[in-house]
């Protein structure tokens, strides 16, 4: 570990780099801003150690101990420069070479690209896989492009606004025209976290702060109606029927279905245990902690599960429950493009992706009258928020819960207990009458 200390009334960076001890003199006096400010070109030095990246003559141009540590390594490039020579005398100080004044301190602040590798590897230690592959593919295609050579304290809302203008122009997945709202909110939001991380080291100002997010469009669902569902399990190739079944009336997620093993299925129990999800080729934990689950299992999953046994259960080995023929967890493309869409088009339903099959499941339960709290376990949600805000307006319909029984109840109570409703007048005169 670094340090910064002063010899006389002058400060130098102390560190340790390839197993020698290094010191750097300076010309800058012994005070709190220089203090402040060497620290963050010391903690940039250990990070690009760290990295494997450091270049000691770049950093350190003329150095002493530089010249000597790059006469051992023939390949070091002793002709890179940078901004932080600035700080530093030529030859450690020890040749009488002038040093700048203090400028901004995001002078010594490391370039966007070496933090934010240094960033993944500190801070992803905890990630799942498949957010791990987000992050990676939201540097590399975005970040890194737009943000990778400019030092993270340069970097200005300005910028944050203008790399968000352009992310808004550029072609989306599936043939949509632009990037949608949710995926520039995520982009930004891995590029605010990064800087926070980096703010927290260097001390400026964080600019993704200061930029709001894009509105994002509500979600439209699209459940099947209960009616569609049998069509769809009695018209679907008699290989996927089981599938199907599961996959209506269990809510889970694709990765989640094609991720479960036998292992998973306790038929004693009649419940099928969530634990991991097949994602990008491989199996990974679920999607959030929530998402590990019982699900009870309904008659339909049972029978299902049991005919499917039958099928790629093989004793003494934790297979797949629905496998291709060797074996493999099902190929989501093969599924959707071969299977799941002709159904739809021979049927003539609305094009709609395999995930409505976990909203019609949640309709459905909902509209059986289960309780919301039950519900929202067996989606694998943390509470009933996103239950309501997701589903709620899908409820009336199919349960008449809509506001009816309370018109029922107070149409009963303005009717009297010996007769009909009294007129205005009637009611008027009785109270005359009375007085």
């Amino acid at each position: 570990m670094g340090s910064i200390r002063k010899r006389g009334d002058k400060l130098f960076i102390d560190f340790r780099y390839e197993g020698h001890r290094c010191r750097e003199q300076t010309l800058l006096p012994d005070t709190k801003p220089n203090r402040k400010l060497l620290q963050q070109l010391l903690t940039r030095v250990e990070s690009e150690i760290s990295l494997g990246t450091f270049n000691y003559l770049a950093t350190f141009p003329g150095s002493k101990t530089g010249i000597k540590l790059s006469q051992r390594r023939e390949s070091a490039d002793v002709g890179e420069t940078s901004s932080s020579a600035a700080l530093v005398t030529s030859g450690g100080g020890r040749q009488g070479a002038g040093v700048a004044a203090v400028g901004d301190a995001a002078a010594a602040t490391p370039l966007f690209r070496d933090f934010a590798e240094l960033w993944v590897q500190e801070c992803g230690l905890g990630w799942r896989d498949s957010h791990r592959a987000t992050v990676r593919s939201t540097l590399d295609r975005h970040l890194i492009p737009a943000f990778g050579e400019v030092p993270v304290g340069f970097i200005s809302k300005a910028d944050v606004l203008q790399f968000r203008t352009a992310l808004a122009k550029r072609s989306g997945r599936s043939g949509n025209a632009t990037l949608s709202a949710k995926t520039i909110n995520r982009v930004i939001q891995v590029l605010g976290q990064i800087l926070d991380e980096a703010v927290d080291r260097f001390d400026f100002v964080n600019p993704v702060k200061k930029v709001k997010r894009l509105r994002q469009s509500r979600v439209e669902i699209h459940p099947f109606s209960m009616e569609e569902v049998q069509l769809l399990i009695h018209t679907v190739r008699p290989d996927y029927r089981n599938y199907l079944v599961v996959r209506f009336f269990t809510g889970m997620r694709t990765g989640e279905l094609h991720g479960l093993h036998w292992s998973r299925v306790d038929f004693e129990r009649r419940q099928i245990l969530v634990r991991e999800s097949w994602v990008r080729g491989r199996l990974d934990e679920t999607k959030t902690d929530g998402s590990m689950r019982d699900i009870a299992m309904s008659q339909p999953v049972f029978d299902a599960l049991m005919a499917q046994r039958e099928v790629t259960y093989q004793p003494g080995g934790d297979t797949f429950v629905f496998a291709n023929r060797n074996g493999e967890p099902l190929d989501v493309d093969n599924i959707t493009n071969r299977v799941w869409y002709p159904l739809l088009r021979h049927l003539g339903l609305t094009k709609r992706r395999p995930y409505q099959t976990r909203h019609t499941f949640a309709t459905l339960l909902l509209a059986a009258g289960e309780n919301p709290e039950f519900v929202a376990r067996q989606l694998g949600h943390a509470n009933t928020m996103m239950l309501f805000k997701t589903y709620s307006r899908y409820v009336p319909n199919l349960t008449r819960r809509d506001g009816s029984a309370f018109d029922r109840l107070v149409t009963g109570a303005m009717v009297p207990a010996n007769g009909p409703e009294l007129e205005s007048g009637a009611m008027n005169q009785g109270v005359s009458d009375a007085a």
